[in-house]
């Protein structure tokens, strides 16, 4: 009998199988972009997506939220889905329980919605069932990578068109870091997708 390697992602999917990793029994795949609202990047996204009638969902830290309330306010006026994001972007396995709570309840003041996404995609075990009581914790199928400078928007766009199914949950940055890869990826993935016969969907926020 012949053995089938577990991928590190259906491992964690394993782990914590409380959190959406896709969106089952759906034919549609969802954008979502992590880190904004950033000046000109998140607004470039914007422009993009309204140039090929795509809705999305932002995962945003709540310090930009502050920060940059203009932008934000173009992503909701724009009818697109926002999450939570902490307020600092902490990373749950270097931060005190307590500490990552307080900033996720910090950021829900700027951000209204029931989505989260731990950044880094990193949450601990003794975490994730509080922050399920309050929010929908929303992980990924799809991660392009857009942030890492050893890859080309090449590279992000191969990964996009090999992983994505029915039902992906596709991760992109409105970051500085990603821009570079960003700019290039992000529309021809939109047209291949599109040419694949994928519709574009975005996720509830209750």
């Amino acid at each position: 009998m012949s053995i089938i390697p577990v991928k590190s992602s259906q491992l964690a999917e394993m782990a914590f199988p409380k959190l959406i990793w896709r969106v089952p029994n759906d034919s549609k795949v969802y954008l979502t972009f992590d880190d904004g609202p950033i000046p000109e990047i998140t607004e470039w996204v914007l422009d993009i997506l309204k140039t090929h009638d795509v809705p999305a969902t932002f995962f945003c830290v709540g310090e930009n939220v502050t920060k940059h309330p203009e932008v934000f306010k173009k992503i909701v006026d724009a009818g697109h889905s926002v999450g939570n994001h902490t307020f600092n972007h902490l990373n749950s396995w270097k931060t005190d329980n307590t500490k990552y709570l307080e900033n996720i309840t910090k950021a829900s003041e700027v951000i209204d919605s029931k989505l989260f996404r731990p950044p880094y995609g990193k949450i601990r075990p003794s975490v994730t069932n509080k922050v399920l009581k309050t929010h929908k914790v929303v992980m990924w199928d799809v991660l392009t990578r857009d942030y890492d400078c050893d890859l080309n928007p090449e590279d992000c766009l191969d990964i996009i068109i090999k992983k994505t199914n029915k039902g992906s949950i596709i991760v992109f940055h409105d970051s500085i870091k990603a821009e570079k890869n960003l700019k290039i990826a992000l529309p021809k993935a939109i047209e291949l997708l599109k040419e694949k016969g994928f519709e574009f969907g975005q996720l509830s926020m209750q």
